[in-house]
């Protein structure tokens, strides 16, 4: 049987329940209430009302009876008709999500029912609609995702046939076009690495081997190892030591991962003669971790999605400027340790702060 005529006998049982329960009640205690009130008419009456006790007891009698078999068919009907108007209505509410369900199935993510009203029928409305939300923003970011990687794989594909083409045609020399060669994947190769390091921390799969450390040795190795790039670029690159910091408790080698995304992302968006400033400060019970650069800033309608995979400030994206998701591997490092990784800026700079937690005073250092 269907939903419908399920509810509706359902809505009939119960209203046919409850009218027997009424006249069974009435049948029980219409006679002392009827003996009361006919007490109370021979009372006022007087000593001739004595004999009219039997006919009036019948008379109040046969009169309720009269109205209780006069109002059940009106009452009946309209019972009926509320029941109907009751099952109808949660069939639909059940029909919507029925049709919701399946269109949500068929790829049909833009789907949405009407919240109406504040029972369970809405609410349940309202957690489909945030589902299907979740659901479309999972299939933009696969659509997203899909079109983002075929863009950075277009650039390098597109000078590895270039430089074959031209080796073929010999207008370049076989040593020249095989470090172009060699190049070119290698760009390919850290773009799958990335990929694969993004796939892995968004779904907590990355491999941490967490320890304690001391602060100051990640920041000099960070410094020492970009010291170059930043040289080249014209940049200064300092590491500002202020008060000693206390052990921290991570994975030394994914915190100088973090540190170099940080570091190569703020080198590619400092001017020439500019500074990038390294540094680390303890607050409450951890280390806060900075890299704060001078250039042009963050606008504030993008700070909300630098961390989002492939996206890019500058609406043309041009080669040289990494994979596109550096931020992202950082951020999803940081969380796994059990810290935050955090942005400000200005129209004097970028900071990019992160904190990890203070190991145990009586822990061993790595």
């Amino acid at each position: 049987m269907r939903l419908f005529p399920r509810l509706f006998l359902a809505h009939l049982l119960v209203i046919g329940v409850a009218l027997a329960a009424l006249l069974l009640l009435a049948e029980l205690l219409a006679p002392a209430l009827i003996r009361h009130h006919v007490e109370q008419m021979v009372a006022l009456i007087g000593p001739d009302g004595v004999s009219l006790r039997p006919d009036l007891e019948q008379g109040v009698r046969r009169t309720l009876t009269s109205a209780l078999i006069a109002s059940v068919p009106l009452s009946l009907a309209v019972a009926t008709l509320t029941a109907l108007l009751s099952a109808r209505r949660m069939v639909r509410g059940v029909a919507l999500l029925r049709d919701g369900s399946h269109a949500i199935a068929s790829g049909e993510y833009a789907r949405r029912l009407p919240e109406e009203g504040r029972d369970e029928l809405a609410d349940l409305a309202r957690h489909f609609n945030r589902m299907a939300s979740a659901l479309e923003r999972v299939e933009q970011g696969r659509v997203e995702l899909i079109t983002n990687v075929a863009h950075e794989l277009r650039t390098p594909l597109s000078a590895l046939r270039g430089y074959a083409e031209a080796l073929e045609d010999q207008v370049l020399a076989p040593e020249s076009a095989a470090r172009a060669i060699i190049r070119e994947t290698v760009t390919m190769e850290r773009l799958a690495q990335d990929l694969s390091l993004v796939s892995q921390v968004e779904a907590g799969a990355v491999e941490l081997h967490l320890a304690a450390f001391d602060p100051s040795d990640v920041l000099t190795a960070a410094q020492a190892r970009f010291a170059g790039a930043a040289q080249v670029l014209g940049l200064r690159l300092e590491l500002e030591r202020g008060t000693p910091l206390p052990p921290v408790t991570g994975d030394q080698e994914r915190t100088a991962q973090v540190l170099a995304n940080l570091l190569s992302n703020a080198l590619r968006h400092t001017p020439s003669g500019g500074v990038v400033m390294l540094s680390a400060q303890p607050q409450d019970e951890g280390v806060v971790f900075s890299v704060r650069d001078s250039g042009s800033g963050i606008a504030p309608e993008h700070l909300g999605r630098v961390f989002e995979r492939f996206y890019r400030i500058a609406p043309a994206r041009t080669r040289g400027e990494g994979s596109g998701v550096g931020l992202t591997i950082a951020k999803g490092l940081v969380e796994r340790m059990g810290g935050t990784l955090t942005v400000e800026s200005s129209s004097k700079g970028s900071v990019f702060a992160f904190t990890l937690l203070a190991a145990h005073p009586h822990t061993r250092l790595r």
